[in-house]
């Protein structure tokens, strides 16, 4: 049985599909109060089965939603409860930042253990969060997805990851894909606000330029990136990104840039959504 969170209906219907396994009905409603009820009536039916969550923790109430969905499925007495996270909000503050701030993955990971048997997360920004889950969360990689949806006719394709450290993602995106060079932004400091931002190595002209990356939140350091390539001339620029946040005005700033088109994954549904996780996701079920 499958389980949706309301922000993740879509990828969990895919998911369904993939494992063609049921897909619960699901009720969400908010008291008067503001409280959050989320329920799956039909939970009782499924006692002694596996149940999986799948809920992206895109807000604070995502957050409290995917903990009664694990509730509910728990106590209607299912055998096993594996959560899906294919987004997993507070992530990126994954260390101790400044003396008395908490590490909020730690917490919202503590808080997520406690009622399923396994968690499964898609491309976390650091795999390092994984441990904060008890047992260990299992890292999905997706970046292989985002090569579906780029045009099949890339001009000598260069794919670039926002640093050093990302070059991997970059890699699989152009082994998926079938050709290409890769290369990745370096960023040099030249004082507190004055930041260089370049491809490292790799000529651009005249070439099509996939950027990929493992998030995308405002948009403000890739657009500023995006304008360093058309200074260089570069052909068709191309956005990948395994979960497209687009917060606030992101998607405006990527299309002033010159961006040809954005495509990310179901992770987090938004209109960029152009490929699904599931398939990568049912690999681990």
């Amino acid at each position: 049985m499958i389980v949706s969170g309301s922000s993740s209906q879509s990828l969990a219907a895919a998911l369904a599909d993939e494992l063609d396994e049921p897909l619960a009905a699901v009720e969400y409603d908010r008291f008067p109060d503001g409280e959050l009820l989320a329920a799956v009536p039909e939970a009782a039916d499924a006692d002694g089965e596996r149940a999986v969550v799948v809920a992206s923790t895109v807000s604070s109430d995502a957050h409290v939603e995917l903990l009664q969905l694990q509730d509910a499925v728990r106590e209607a007495g299912v055998e096993e409860v594996v959560t899906v996270v294919p987004y997993m909000g507070y992530a990126r503050q994954d260390k101790l930042f400044e003396e008395g701030h908490p590490i909020s993955a730690r917490a919202v990971a503590r808080a997520i253990s406690t009622g399923t048997d396994r968690v499964l997360t898609v491309t976390p920004h650091e795999e390092a969060v994984c441990e904060f889950f008890e047992p260990t969360a299992t890292p999905v990689d997706a970046a292989g997805r985002l090569a579906e949806p780029l045009p099949g006719n890339l001009a000598n394709p260069v794919f670039l990851s926002p640093d050093a450290g990302a070059i991997d993602l970059a890699e699989t995106v152009r082994d998926v894909y079938g050709e290409g060079e890769t290369d990745y932004f370096e960023k040099t400091r030249h004082s507190g606000t004055e930041v260089e931002i370049s491809p490292s190595d790799v000529d651009v002209a005249g070439r099509d330029v996939v950027v990929t990356d493992d998030i995308i939140a405002t948009g403000s350091t890739m657009s500023e990136a995006i304008g360093v390539l058309n200074e260089r001339d570069v052909g068709r620029v191309f956005v990948t990104c395994v979960h497209p946040l687009l917060a606030r005005n992101a998607y405006a700033k990527l299309a002033r840039a010159g961006v040809e088109a954005i495509y990310g994954t179901d992770t987090i549904e938004r209109e960029a959504s152009a490929v699904s996780v599931a398939p990568a996701i049912a690999d681990h079920l």
